[in-house]
């Protein structure tokens, strides 16, 4: 995250509430790998030696972004699939020794002499493999969403505070707490520039991300390995859509809010599609202290020209504030802020967060201020889903302390 964000460690206060939060390539060997403790001095300047637990589209994605960052190797591969392994391994340079598949791959990697790790598999494995990772005395940088129900935010807030009494550091990429606009509005409001909250807005309407995996269920649901690579259509493996994608605008809802709602109310279905176990649409009321509620809604189908995207606003006396991931940031009113386009935010977000993370490493940061707000964003994409779910009223107090799981099928799977 970057540094303009510091604003969002505030945000921890709110975790440990009632106790909920305890507390490259084949030349790339060469580089000296650097321990926790040796942050500075000839170690600052150092490559950090990076193994990849995920080597789908997401990991070889971000693979090429850390290494045009130029402080990265990357020496190791980790991937259930041996295609995926061996394709990001023949374009990155790893050796075939240094690629290891299985469900345990993640455990191989961790035995290699590495710096750190990016865990960007399905978000089921997250807090496992992170938590693995940072016994094992690695820096990790892990994708959102970090868990897929509230035993697996424990396990992330846990590892994040695990990590800083290692001295390793713990980044949660989330892309708008790292754009400037974002950063500098949501600032003006905490600071009072839409007077006292009366209402907000948050919605994410797109027409759905999952069709090149909805082919592996049509050809055969009951391949355990072509469940696995339509990940994005499985309840368990993704969390559903409320928290896969939809915590990118519940994120923003609740760094507005600065705070836990009270409970949520929702409903939601599938209209449109026919495979997998998610659902295509959700809708839900978070209503949060001094009688402030949020409306949120979502979808994955097409909206027929229906403005779409994702959007927030929040309403105050003073003032609107508007925001459009990839599109305007403005608060309208009597504080008035232009702000600007944030175009390239979906790249630009991960480009700082590597920078981020690699200064956080070298420089000997390891408070890890993301860490907090991402769990709590998590727990309120689980929050409204339970709602929606249940068709009942859920309460934040008894959310966090659900030890629900949820559990896919792993059956038939090499382990």
């Amino acid at each position: 995250m970057s540094q303009k964000t510091k604003n969002t460690s505030n945000n921890s206060r709110h975790m440990t509430r009632r106790g909920f939060i305890a507390g490259a390539g084949a030349t790339a060997l060469s580089f000296t790998v650097i321990k926790p403790e040796l942050v500075r001095g000839s170690a600052a300047n150092s490559r950090v030696n990076l193994g990849m637990i995920g080597c789908g589209g997401r990991g070889t994605w971000i693979t090429d972004l850390f290494l045009k960052h130029g402080g990265y190797n990357i020496v190791a591969a980790a991937d259930y699939f041996q295609d995926r392994v061996d394709k990001f391994g023949e374009k990155f340079n790893v050796p075939a020794a240094r690629r290891y598949t299985t469900l345990s791959c993640y455990r191989k990697l961790l035995e290699q002499k590495l710096d750190a790790v990016a865990v960007e598999r399905p978000p089921y494995f997250h807090p496992q493999q992170a938590a693995a990772a940072v016994d094992a005395g690695r820096h990790v940088y892990v994708a959102k969403p970090s868990a897929v129900d509230v035993p697996g935010c424990n396990t992330i807030a846990e590892s994040g505070s695990r990590a800083t009494a290692k001295k390793l550091c713990f980044l949660v990429d989330f892309q708008t707490r790292a754009n400037e606009l974002y950063c500098e509005a949501i600032k003006r409001v905490h600071a009072g520039a839409l007077g006292r909250f009366a209402f907000g807005e948050s919605s994410y309407h797109s027409n759905g991300p999952w069709k090149h995996q909805k082919k592996f269920l049509e050809d055969d649901p009951t391949n355990p390995e072509n469940r696995l690579r339509a990940w994005g259509l499985s309840r368990a493996l993704s969390g559903d859509i409320i928290t896969e994608q939809n915590i990118h605008t519940l994120d923003v809802a609740s760094w507005i809010m600065n705070q836990e709602p009270v409970y949520a109310v929702g409903t939601g279905a599938r209209k449109v599609r026919s495979v997998g176990t998610c659902w295509d649409n959700f809708t839900a009321l978070y209503r949060y202290p001094d009688n402030v509620g949020i409306t949120f809604s979502s979808r994955q189908f097409p909206g027929h020209g229906s403005p779409g995207g994702i959007r927030n606003r929040m309403f105050g006396p003073k003032g609107v504030l508007e925001t459009k991931y990839g599109g305007t940031v403005i608060i309208r009113g009597e504080n008035f802020y232009r702000g600007g386009e944030t175009n390239g935010i979906f790249k630009n977000g991960a480009i700082n967060n590597i920078a981020t993370f690699h200064d956080c490493i070298t420089q000997g940061r390891f408070d890890n201020p993301t860490v907090a707000p991402s769990v709590r964003s998590n727990l309120v994409t689980i929050l409204g889903r339970t709602a929606a779910y249940t068709g009942k009223r859920i309460y934040w107090d008894k959310l966090i302390k659900s030890t629900e799981r949820l559990q896919p099928d792993l059956r038939g799977l090499k382990a």
